[in-house]
């Protein structure tokens, strides 16, 4: 079957279906409509901080065939905010209408073993090993060595999915907890930096790259982004080729995330990926000439994209259920743009909002 061929470019004036209601859709829905775009949200939650800013949502399960094509009748482009979605909406809107990403980028994003296979085709990984049974297991520790984690190949983010596994641990215990026979073994690197290089690409094949920046977690959940990164210029090369070479490689239009490990010995090594906007871009917001949220639209819908020069050097930080609670503390620092969800419930670990502090 031909694939059907779609224009380039989408005016102003046409309308962008997001797939996802969260929050980078809320961010992307806004910035749409700067540029005078409306946004179709679709999405199978009744209270989404995206369907509070765009001008239509469809509430209904991903796999529901006749509310897909409805949608797709109702929009001219289409894209993602969240990948851990089915494959099938995105192939089926895919025929129907530009999708972009499209499905190459999310199914390689999906699957741990697949986007580790397409990195190590030009860049290094953690050593890891494709696991579906015990006795694989086995044999990846024994090759890998510990400390090592377990995780799912498919469907895990902020640290869900995976177990850590020291030496002398109970292997079988450890399968056991995943409930699944598609996993990846990974071993611990050591490194000194956790960072993230954000591109853009068009469908003429231009691309836009934000600077390196560092990324510090806790509890598996980004807590902040300090933009630019401190590394060298050569780690910076290094980083940004990375992320060019995979945008390419994927074909994708849209923004590729893809977060990296910067190691004692001066190594950069990829951990993972994300087709879409991405919570270590939050700063862009202030201090980019044009944030990554823009930049998506740009991309999407064919125009020439913004420059992602920095105006100023930021640090961003999350926050997470109860921090929202500053708000007024943060709203009266002459240098910290606060940025908040709507999101009604602040449960722990919940990302309600973030806040960019501005240096310079």
């Amino acid at each position: 079957m031909t694939s059907p061929v779609f224009p380039a470019l989408i005016p102003p004036g046409s309308t962008i279906g997001i797939l996802g209601g969260g929050q980078l859709g809320r961010m992307t829905a806004l910035a749409a409509a700067r540029l005078g775009y409306s946004t179709h949200v679709f999405c199978p939650e009744l209270d989404s901080p995206a369907a509070q800013v765009c001008t239509t949502v469809t509430h209904a399960d991903y796999t529901d065939e006749a509310a897909l094509a409805r949608f797709a009748g109702a929009v001219d482009v289409v894209t993602l905010e969240f990948e851990n979605i089915p494959l099938f909406p995105v192939e089926f809107l895919a025929t129907r209408k530009p999708m972009r990403p499209g499905p190459k980028a999310l199914s390689t994003g999906q699957d741990r073993v697949s986007e580790k296979t397409f990195f190590n085709r030009f860049a290094e990984t953690a050593p890891w090993r494709a696991v579906t049974t015990l006795p694989e297991l086995e044999a990846a520790v024994a090759e890998i060595g510990t400390p090592a984690v377990l995780k799912t190949a498919r469907m895990g983010y902020d640290g869900k999915g995976q177990v850590k596994i020291l030496p002398g641990d109970d292997l079988a215990a450890a399968w056991a907890s995943l409930r699944t026979d598609n996993a990846i073994l990974e071993g611990f690197v050591t490194f000194t930096k956790e960072i993230s290089v954000i591109v853009a690409r068009s469908p003429q094949g231009e691309t836009a790259a934000y600077c390196p920046v560092e990324n510090v977690h806790t509890n598996h959940v980004l807590d902040t982004t300090t933009a630019p990164a401190p590394i060298s210029d050569a780690l910076t090369a290094e980083a940004m080729r990375i992320a060019n070479t995979a945008a390419a490689e994927l074909d994708l239009v849209g923004l590729l995330a893809v977060e990296m490990f910067v190691t004692a010995d001066g190594r950069v090594l990829v951990n993972e990926m994300a087709p879409r906007p991405h919570n270590s871009g939050h700063w862009t917001m202030d201090a980019c000439l044009t944030d990554q949220f823009e930049q998506l639209v740009r991309a999407v819908c064919g125009l020439p994209l913004g420059s992602p020069d920095r105006r100023c050097d930021a640090v961003m930080k999350n926050l997470l259920g109860d921090d929202i609670q500053n708000w007024q503390e943060l709203l009266a620092n002459p240098h910290a743009k606060l940025h908040l969800y709507g999101k009604a419930e602040a449960r722990p670990g919940r990302k309600m909002g973030h806040v960019n502090f501005l240096k310079g």
